[in-house]
């Protein structure tokens, strides 16, 4: 089962339903009738709007995020889908910090779920650094159904590993 890479740190009998459904030609279709249709969040604006009206809904007392957008050098075979960098700089004898969320390139087409699963986990890394227990209860949080949108979007990571087909456009 080592070739479904983005379901590694599943379970065994997790994997080996993946792999059926694989090996049956359904993963799409599974896929496709879980989830309609691709967002509409297409330019960087749009995106910037819309991770700015999610932080607004729940992290009014984080950090302000000062440039969201599309990023065509994130490449989700190094594991990253989307990216959050910190930017210290010193102003006036004062450290103040500048937040940015990059998002794969790829995900201008996939459904509204995953969108908001990337964006709430880069979010999640205002208030909290690493990929813990509070870190996780907070992308929880701002979105109750995180682990399921996040065990989807592997499900279409591998399917677009082994496949190579875009299931929205």
């Amino acid at each position: 089962m080592s070739r479904l890479k983005y379901l590694s740190a599943y379970s065994e009998q997790t994997q080996t339903q993946v792999a059926q459904l694989m090996a049956q030609d359904k993963l799409a279709a599974v896929l496709k009738s879980r989830y309609g249709k691709a967002h509409d969040y297409r330019t960087d604006k749009a995106l910037y709007n819309y991770v700015q009206e999610l932080r607004s809904a729940h992290l009014r007392n984080a950090e302000p995020v000062n440039k969201v957008e599309y990023d065509s050098k994130i490449h989700v075979i190094n594991h990253a889908l989307g990216l959050h960098t910190s930017i210290a700089r010193v102003q006036g004898g004062k450290l103040k910090a500048k937040h940015e969320i990059r998002v794969a390139t790829m995900f201008k087409a996939v459904p509204m779920e995953f969108l908001t699963m990337i964006a709430v986990h880069e979010l999640a890394h205002l208030k909290e650094k690493q990929h813990d227990k509070a870190f996780y209860q907070l992308c929880t949080h701002m979105e109750p159904n995180y682990h399921q949108y996040e065990f989807d979007l592997r499900l279409y990571l591998t399917h677009l590993d082994h496949q190579g087909e875009k299931l929205w456009t």
